[in-house]
């Protein structure tokens, strides 16, 4: 029988770096909103008592970058009391953001590969690789260690939202590590939980009441209830629960470290179960395939699962830029396919459209800032892209696809 412990983490959205890709992503979504046809690449540094947006955008909308930077830094919690040494009222805000390259658009504009189909007349953005990837190790078809590492930032932000535990700041972490044998998960090995607070701690002063105090408080609040539903559960007697190693965590977000745009491209994927191609997805518009295509390609891999192909997908798909169709199409069950790779990639090949321009359509990626009343992918920006159940997600919506699938099998 093999053994063996995977181990995956997740960041909260106070987080130096997932402030970043929020900010990003919320200069997107007000891009688009406005006019669909923005184009977009937007990098955010943070530091303390500083917020820098810069990169390159060509737009017909018209948006207050500051105040909107502000409003995104104070709905984390970033402000006032609360604010960690990193204050929404009152950091700098840099902003300078410069036109797309005309070169880079016009590959975009008109794909080298087309032939009149309106779909091939938009080519990649950018040359490069994606990985999607699915599994039925959990509902939502995500590897367990991933998918219990969100659910764990995702209750710590809520019971601080909601001052349950009013010694909380914003900026957090965790890591969730899973025993397998036989390639199956059987029981949660270690939770850790390092989280921002202020320096005293319910009148302990001393690290280790402080931390015995911490530990104590979310394992009732945040590791219960965000793990209940689950069959494999963590265990008091059993499961290592670490909370905050170092002895306390009081200098956090920007204040502790300086953060950037994309550089939680694990913590946004599969948490390493999977591959992943380099390319982040926050600031980017959808016509930046790094982007697109890993929704793609996601979906593909889900789709896969849902219709019972295979226990465990991985797509691979290739662009160059100013070409529509993908270079390259790679499926891999890693040996639990009911059918060949090679017969699973034609498949793929044949029943879905990766060609840019159609993925826009098909998940409306331009559309959805605007129908979402101006905030779509700053909410995709923290606790992952994929697998997530509090968000309606459009590249996550596989049954009908997965319907169609079956039919092709019988």
């Amino acid at each position: 029988m093999s053994s063996f412990v995977f181990t995956s983490e997740s960041v909260t959205e106070g987080h130096p770096d997932k402030i970043c890709d929020q900010i990003s992503d919320a200069v997107l979504d007000s891009l688009l909103e406005q006019d669909p046809y923005s184009r977009v690449a937007c990098e955010t540094v943070v530091n303390t008592g500083l917020c820098l947006i810069t990169g390159e955008v060509t737009s017909k909308a018209k948006v207050d970058f500051i105040n909107l930077v502000r409003e995104v830094i104070k709905e984390i919690g970033y402000c006032d009391a609360k604010a960690g040494g990193f204050d929404a009222n009152s950091c700098s805000v840099l902003v300078a953001l410069d036109q797309q390259s005309p070169d880079i658009a016009q590959g975009v504009d008109e794909a080298d590969d087309h032939s009149g189909n309106v779909f091939d007349k938009i080519g990649a953005g950018d040359q490069g690789i994606m990985f999607g990837y699915a599994c039925n190790e959990t509902p939502e078809l995500m590897p367990l260690p991933i998918s219990l590492a969100h659910r764990l930032s995702r209750k710590l932000a809520e019971i601080r939202h909601e001052k349950k535990l009013d010694y909380l700041l914003p900026d957090g972490k965790t890591q969730v590590s899973v025993i397998y044998e036989n390639n199956k998960p059987v029981a949660i090995d270690t939770i850790v939980i390092s989280t921002q607070h202020t320096p005293k701690v319910n009148g302990f002063s001393n690290e280790t009441e402080i931390r015995d105090q911490i530990s104590k408080d979310l394992w009732e609040l945040v590791v219960n209830p965000a793990t209940e539903d689950l069959l494999i559960k963590p265990n008091k007697e059993t499961t290592k629960f670490l909370v905050n190693p170092t002895g306390k965590f009081v200098v956090g977000g920007p204040q502790g470290d300086a953060g950037l745009t994309g550089r939680k491209i694990i913590v946004d994927t599969y948490g390493g179960y999977a591959r992943h191609g380099g390319g982040a997805f926050s600031g980017k518009d959808p016509t930046k395939v790094d982007r697109s295509a890993a929704y793609a390609a996601r979906f593909v891999s889900k789709s896969l699962v849902a219709a019972g192909f295979a226990s465990r997908v991985e797509t691979q798909l290739s662009y160059a830029i100013g070409v529509a169709n993908p270079v390259s199409i790679l499926v891999e069950t890693f040996g639990t396919g009911t059918i060949s790779n090679e017969e699973l990639t034609e498949l793929v090949r044949n029943n879905f459209d990766l060609r840019p321009a159609a993925i826009i359509q098909q998940f409306k990626l331009r559309e959805l800032p605007k129908e979402n009343k101006g905030r779509f992918y700053r909410d995709v920006a923290a606790y992952g892209h994929f697998g997530r159940t509090d968000l309606m997600l459009p590249w996550e919506d596989v049954q009908s696809k997965a319907d169609e699938l079956v039919k092709l099998k019988s």
